[in-house]
């Protein structure tokens, strides 16, 4: 059997043909293509282009991980104008069927047939057999899931964990979340906007306009670009966190510092919440790509920084999920099911 399987956000679409095996525990890729979500209006038609591109039997079914609130197998993504539903794609697709899950979910389903390799250990400790797994993690937006044990499996759940409360811990943070409030008038900061590449701008933004360090005249340049919409290839998270990781900018490293710091405080609040002795895995591409900052302390301190609950969380083993591709394996093996 063929399954067209698929990792959408709003950032990238990422689409992989594969073959399963009768065992439906293997499978092999046949091809697979990337695209800049933003550059269609629609993901109908990312599909036709890329079925279009390789000599193949018609496709009948497909298991899409969506970056939103799946509902009754229809989406309405979180950062992306796309409205989804599963049964309108599979017929103007010619598809027996569309299956629509969250990408967290996807992520969390995933996670469960990685390897050794594709983990990096932050925090070093016994995993729990029949104990709640959590997972985060903050790319364009931030996502939050877990999973349950039951049976000799787990249950999947995914959550709309990123769109709570941002809880600020300090006067630096509160400092922030009104600025952020002000810079994009609304009442409310979500954590996502504090836990995500456009987290890593604001707070950029924040620390530049409150003079706390001097800006690069470099960097600067390209914020400025980015800011003005003239530049629509300029990444301003990658420019701030590769400065960051390089130790040359004060105002970078402020920035990283502090996201990274209140990155570990989220996971923390939700490994505290579940009692996720089963395991954190950090998700997403933000984490993989800055192993470094990463690992220089300041998550796992913010991690475990529970007062109280402090000693059970330097039990609670953290991994980063370093295969990128995670969701999509999860996508895979929920279509299988």
């Amino acid at each position: 059997m063929q399954l067209l399987a698929g990792d959408i956000g709003g950032t990238k679409t990422i689409l992989t043909l594969v073959e399963v095996n009768q065992d439906k525990q293997t499978y092999q890729t046949i091809h697979q293509e990337k695209y800049p979500s933003s550059n269609y209006p629609d993901l109908v038609p990312i599909i036709k282009e890329f079925l279009a591109s390789i000599d193949n039997p018609p496709v009948k079914i497909a298991s899409l991980a969506i970056a939103g609130p799946v509902i009754n197998n229809t989406c309405k993504l979180t950062n992306l104008s796309w409205d989804l539903d599963g049964k309108r794609i599979a017929s103007q697709l010619e598809m027996d069927e569309v299956i629509l899950l969250n990408d967290f979910a996807a992520v969390s389903y995933g996670i469960l047939y990685l390897e050794k390799k594709d983990l990096h250990i932050l925090q070093s400790a016994k995993a729990q057999k029949n104990a709640p797994i959590a997972v985060i993690g903050a790319g364009t937006g931030l996502g939050e899931g877990f999973l349950i044990p039951q049976n000799s499996g787990y249950e999947v759940f995914p959550t709309e964990g990123g769109h709570t409360e941002f809880p600020a811990r300090e006067d630096l943070e509160w400092e922030l979340y009104q600025d952020i409030c002000s810079r994009l008038s609304i009442d409310r900061v979500s954590v996502e906007r504090v836990i995500s590449g456009q987290g890593i701008v604001s707070i950029y933004q924040f620390l530049r306009d409150k003079k706390f360090a001097p800006e690069s005249v470099e960097i600067g340049k390209k914020i400025r670009q980015w800011e003005a919409s003239e530049g629509k290839d300029i990444d301003p998270g990658a420019i701030i966190s590769q400065a960051a990781q390089e130790q040359k900018d004060t105002l970078c490293q402020k920035t990283m510092s502090m996201f990274i710091s209140s990155y570990g405080a989220e996971a923390g609040n939700q490994a505290l919440k579940l009692l996720s002795y089963g395991g954190v895995y950090i998700a997403g591409g933000i984490a993989a790509k800055n192993l470094s900052l990463m690992e220089n302390g300041e998550f796992i301190q913010a991690f475990n920084k529970k007062g109280r609950m402090s000693s059970i969380m330097q039990n609670i083993p953290v991994y980063i999920i370093l295969n990128q591709e995670v969701g999509l394996i999860g996508s895979i093996f929920y279509g299988i099911k």
